[in-house]
């Protein structure tokens, strides 16, 4: 038989390794311990990267990840039930700060509006009343505005008058040269 000893050596060294991953995940249900990849991996001094080159090792270890521990006294929790645990714990979290997003915008709005009141700026009380001041405004502008109208007329009458006296009067008198 022509084998290569390189090839027999790698083999061997793999089919060893396979072992210290085996047993690591052995003493790790035992002892109750929370069995993941990279906690296997480091008990048994492999790399992660041959957990997942061996399918079979890895399925091992997810099997075993997934079960209850196996020595521990009181309720059995199971990875299904904390992540629904987590699934609510989140859910929860998600309705509880719309819930929170809600409120401050409620907030926000009664206290603008509060502050809108408190400064005067906001909507008094009395709408006709200011209605009826604003009509009563408007009116003595148009008034104003009329006035303003007749006196820039008086005041073109009176300089186009000027004009022509001082015309006159420039006709009037021979210049003296």
């Amino acid at each position: 038989m022509n084998t290569n000893p390189l090839i027999e050596g790698r083999k061997a060294d793999s089919a060893r390794r396979r072992q210290r991953v085996i047993k690591a995940i052995n003493v790790a249900r035992r002892a109750g311990t929370v069995i993941s990849v990279s906690g296997i991996a480091r008990q048994a001094g492999v790399d992660r990267a041959f957990l997942y080159r061996h399918k079979d090792l890895l399925a091992q270890v997810h099997t075993a990840g997934a079960e209850p521990p196996g020595d521990v006294a009181g309720p059995v929790v199971s990875r299904a039930s904390l992540q629904a645990d987590l699934a609510n714990a989140l859910d929860r979290g998600t309705r509880l700060a719309a819930r929170v997003r809600h409120l401050e915008t409620k907030l926000s709005e009664v206290l603008g509006e509060q502050a809108w009141r408190e400064s005067g700026l906001g909507a008094p009380d009395d709408v006709e009343q200011l209605k009826s001041r604003i009509t009563a405004l408007e009116q003595q502008v148009i008034d104003l505005t009329g006035r303003l109208e007749e006196r820039d007329e008086e005041l073109q009458a009176a300089r186009a008058a000027n004009r022509q006296l001082i015309s006159r009067l420039n006709t009037a008198r021979p210049t003296e040269g």
